[in-house]
């Protein structure tokens, strides 16, 4: 029972956040002992914004390494999120800036973080997605947009 608030406390935490579908994972690099080295690709709808999905490729180390969940893999991504149904929500009431998805990258501390904010000048929905591992200074990151327009025959 002591533990409760601290659970109850992650539970919450990670709920803010959109969980993601893995959706296929290539090999790219044949290891003798232990998983290859490959490029995955996950899928993931933002949790506050019905109508917009965005898929993300990671790379993930393999070897026994990886095979235990020990390595830690590279701090490279590419995202891509697009409009797939409908916008319902009311861009003009969502927050400058809000985090929609993080993933975990290493055993320790390493995570890539997606952002949503707004361009709301030109309605437009911007995701970027950011490594907490900096890199020569500066942490890797990509972007991809979303415009908001209406769906379907009206």
């Amino acid at each position: 029972m002591k533990y409760f608030p601290a659970v109850t406390f992650f539970l919450m935490l990670s709920a803010w956040s959109a969980r993601a579908d893995d959706i296929a994972c290539m090999s790219t690099t044949f290891r003798i002992f232990g998983a290859n080295d490959k490029v995955c690709v996950s899928g993931f709808d933002d949790p506050k914004v019905p109508g917009v999905a965005c898929h993300i490729s990671q790379a993930r180390t393999g070897g026994l390494k990886g095979t235990f969940g020990l390595a830690e893999d590279p701090s490279n991504f590419s995202i891509a999120c697009r409009q797939v149904g409908p916008i319902s929500a009311d861009i003009s009431k969502l927050p400058d800036q809000e985090e929609v998805y993080s993933a975990s990258t290493s055993l320790f501390f390493k995570h890539t973080h997606v952002f949503r904010t707004v361009d709301r000048k030109r309605n437009t929905l911007v995701y970027v997605a950011i490594s907490d591992r900096l890199i020569e200074g500066s942490p890797y990151n990509a972007i991809s947009t979303v415009p908001v327009m209406p769906w379907g025959a009206h």
